[in-house]
């Protein structure tokens, strides 16, 4: 028996504002999973706004639903603005639910690969913020992936308009692509599932 499944990228991240630059950012590293074979779902801004984390009480319908998708993904994408020199408190509360997986199977993030990407007016929030998530992620027991995105919004102008840069799209392109290779490794939820019952997963030419 064959089961064909390709691993799930999920990415988190955004502002409350509609299109925002990390919410953007976002989109773009998960196209670049996507096109190196894995699944992905994006939940970004208004989707995150949940109650704030309180361990043991009953759960809103939609965090419910986030922590759904979060136990199923083999590989994580958290694109975070910087609020003077910090992560900002949406997206902390929804990092925080996490906690809700402790007892899971993999408990947190274990075995699965986190990028990051941080969007800041200027590079010294960029930098900060980014070794924030970081430790953040390795507290979850989540494995960061090498390259982190870092964005200077200040660096774009007035005549950039809302566009990446050759050099941003690289980056956030690479990001989506080492979660993905992470995930079609064997870490994957999928396969190790699959090989504990002992079926053959098939997936892409030469993954192992």
């Amino acid at each position: 028996m064959i089961m064909s499944t390709a691993p799930l990228i999920v990415g988190i991240g955004g502002t409350l504002r509609p299109q925002s630059s990390s919410e953007r950012a976002l989109a773009v590293s998960l196209e670049a999973a996507r096109a190196a074979g894995a699944r992905t779902q994006l939940i970004a801004g208004p989707e995150l706004s949940f109650p704030p984390y309180e361990f043991g009480v009953p759960r809103a319908s939609n965090a419910e639903r986030y922590i759904s998708i979060l136990r199923q993904c083999d590989g994580l994408i958290i694109a975070s603005p910087s609020y003077h020199g910090g992560i900002p408190g949406l997206l902390k509360n929804a990092i925080d639910y996490i906690e809700d997986l402790a007892r899971d199977e993999r408990p947190y993030l274990t075995d699965r690969g986190v990028g990051l990407i941080v969007c800041a007016a200027g590079w010294q929030a960029v930098g900060v913020t980014l070794t924030g998530l970081r430790s953040v992620v390795h507290a979850l027991r989540g494995w960061p992936t090498p390259l982190g995105a870092g964005l200077n919004t200040l660096e774009r102008g007035a005549q950039a308009g809302s566009e990446f840069s050759d050099k941003e799209l690289w980056q956030l392109g690479e990001v989506g692509r080492d979660v993905a290779r992470f995930a079609f490794g064997s870490c994957g939820s999928a396969r190790q599932t699959a090989r504990r019952m002992g079926v053959q997963v098939e997936g892409r030419p030469g993954a192992a």
